[in-house]
């Protein structure tokens, strides 16, 4: 059997990616540490680190056998915390999200756990395959994102269905200027819109195609911060969820021309299917749930 002193010494190493950090985490001598590592790889029979000049980096083996700790041990705080119950405790849910996604609508999901003076938020954001490791790692334990992620048998999440978001053009108020019609709007003004691999891009390039509208494109933007901030500035109408540019709405800052029609964002938290789900996320998510890469849209 894995002695698993060894897996704990390894596993320090490999996130703290340094030897000296990690003795000094651990409170045992460098040498110790070195040795508890030699006898882990003679256990599994393969090198877990290599050496580039100061630096310690896993190899193939050591980046599965970190999967494996990294799921061994968030386990082992699963246990303590479930059976524990030693008084009362602080509780820590680990958020991640795509780096685009609207600030306004992570605010809003989040909302219910500002009041509870008990619960630390850790949230990490980044791309959506860095982000999906992470929740399979056990180091978040929930993902929010605009896109249901493709899953198969070797893939558990579940991606819930938290919110819809209708879909608009939005501009400066002097933009405004006059009725014109929807087709007018896409042909004459210039656009901000959605990078290619989005949902709303899809829809709206299926949109203009019914229509039978040629777009004036002045940016294509997959951050929805930049492109409330290119709004804001006049550079174009914005094709852009409601919940994105909420304050802006609220000031007139920015104004909505018009809705674009059957076009919403719907957005998910994904979790990975586990025994033993992190308690707090019942306050953040309803029953409804979609599963795999469908949704209402």
């Amino acid at each position: 059997m894995i002695n698993f002193h060894h897996l704990h010494y390894f596993w320090a190493v490999a996130h703290e990616k340094n030897l000296t950090r990690a003795a000094q985490r651990l409170h045992v001598s460098q040498s110790a540490v070195s040795m508890q590592i030699q006898k882990l790889e003679g256990e599994l029979g393969h090198p877990l680190f290599e050496r580039r000049g100061r630096q310690l980096v896993l190899t193939e083996a050591g980046r599965i056998a970190l999967d494996h700790a990294d799921a061994i041990f968030a386990r082992g705080e699963e246990l303590q915390s479930a059976l524990g119950d030693r008084g009362p405790r602080r509780r820590v849910l680990r958020v991640g999200s795509i780096a685009t996604l609207s600030r306004n609508f992570q605010l809003g999901f989040l909302r219910p756990l500002f009041d509870q003076g008990d619960v630390e938020l850790v949230i990490r954001s980044g791309a959506l395959p860095e982000m999906l490791r992470a929740l399979e790692a056990h180091l978040i334990d929930v993902l929010l994102a605009n896109t249901a992620p493709a899953r198969d048998a070797a893939t558990p999440w579940v991606a819930h269905a938290i919110d819809e978001q209708p879909v608009s053009l939005v501009g400066l108020p002097t933009m405004a200027r006059g009725k014109r019609s929807l087709e007018v709007l896409l042909s004459q003004e210039p656009l901000l819109l959605p990078s290619a691999e989005t949902s709303i891009r899809a829809g709206f390039d299926a949109l203009v195609n019914r229509l039978g509208v040629r777009p004036r494109i002045a940016a294509e933007v997959d951050d929805m911060a930049m492109l409330r901030l290119l709004a804001r500035e006049g550079i174009g109408l914005a094709v852009v969820p409601s919940i994105v540019v909420r304050d802006e709405l609220a000031t007139r800052k920015l104004v909505e021309l018009a809705p674009l029609p059957r076009l919403e964002e719907t957005f998910f938290a994904i979790t990975l299917a586990r025994r033993f789900p992190n308690p707090l996320l019942k306050l953040l998510i309803s029953p409804r749930e979609v599963r795999g890469n469908s949704s209402k849209k």
